[in-house]
């Protein structure tokens, strides 16, 4: 067993000593991947556990100007990260079909690899995402794949800037900081008030555009294991199963998010057709007076009556179904 912990041990030291880029060893969280798995850990547990206790019993913070800034500040960072790869190598020299990393010290090889850095330092940040949700108490918006998403991406992103930090790979960095520059613009108009609420129409094609990058990295990252490229196989399977991984989360909160709630809005609009039909017949009479709009349910009743509960009033409708 000793053996053991000692050949596991050693393996480490010399996969992080021998076989990274020593262009990074110095270079701040870089030389080790603990304290980035402690922070991620930390960051899900409080985001989870710790903060919605906390909030448990406060009223929500009022946090208009702080969401004003952040996102314009993550508008900024990721328009020059975007810039970064871009004029390093994606829109420049880089190849689409393979891509080695440059390990040289060769300037643009050294800035590109301060890019990938760069971003990966982004991933914290967007942590306050999460934070401002918990902050806010939006509960609901604090889904699985929100805490995965940016839970798992500084682990991920690590190990790229430790060992590949330029290259084939970092199509997903500059895929991913354009659609975000995109995204928090969307979150900017949407903390500027009310009255920008119809310039928000485009959500869920918000959603469909991040699907979309996550199947273009994969065929990217993928097309390495049909073809002969100097690029380490194994950051292809990386790259590539977090892209799956990703691609299937999204697709199930579109899911849930567009085509679920489509269904239930014309649920709602059929159970109000028929309470409109009967109150237009005669065939109902109500405990109270009110208004119903919205009816949500039509339940069995014995003797031949169904009721219908308004989503806004909870008063009930009795319809006898043999008149209706």
């Amino acid at each position: 067993m000793t053996n053991i912990i000692r050949s596991v041990i050693d393996g480490y030291h010399d996969l992080m000593d021998n076989k990274s880029d020593p262009r990074v060893a110095d270079w701040a969280m870089m030389s080790s991947p603990f304290p980035t798995l402690a922070i991620c850990l930390t960051y899900a547990y409080c985001v989870r556990r710790v903060g919605p206790q906390l909030m448990e019993n406060r009223k929500p913070f009022e946090l208009k100007r702080v969401l004003i800034f952040y996102n314009l500040f993550q508008v900024i960072f990721s328009s020059w990260l975007f810039y970064e790869s871009a004029v390093n190598g994606w829109l420049t020299t880089y190849s689409l079909r393979c891509q080695p990393v440059d390990y040289s010290m060769d300037p643009t090889a050294l800035r590109m690899a301060r890019g990938c850095w760069w971003y990966y330092f982004s991933k914290f940040t967007e942590f306050f995402d999460t934070i401002f949700f918990v902050m806010r108490k939006k509960n609901d918006q604090l889904s699985t794949l929100h805490v995965i998403h940016h839970g798992v991406m500084p682990m991920s992103v690590w190990f790229g800037v430790k060992f590949s930090p330029g290259g084939h790979s970092t199509f997903f960095g500059f895929l991913n900081t354009f659609v975000h520059i995109i995204m928090y613009s969307y979150y900017l108009l949407a903390a500027l008030g009310p009255q920008y609420q119809k310039y928000l129409w485009w959500k869920k094609y918000l959603t469909t555009f991040q699907m979309v990058q996550f199947v273009l990295v994969m065929v990217h990252a993928f097309q390495l294991l049909f073809i002969e490229c100097n690029y380490p196989k194994i950051f292809c399977w990386w790259i590539g199963m977090h892209a799956v991984m990703f691609y299937f989360l999204f697709s199930d909160f579109y899911k849930q998010a567009y085509l679920k709630k489509k269904q239930k809005l014309e649920g709602q609009k059929n159970g109000t057709s028929e309470l409109s039909k009967a109150l237009k017949n005669g065939v109902c009479f109500t405990t109270q007076t009110a208004l119903y709009d919205n009816a949500e349910s039509v339940k069995s009743m014995p003797n031949g009556y169904t009721t219908s509960e308004s989503s806004s009033i909870r008063n009930r409708v009795y319809i006898d179904k043999s008149k209706a």
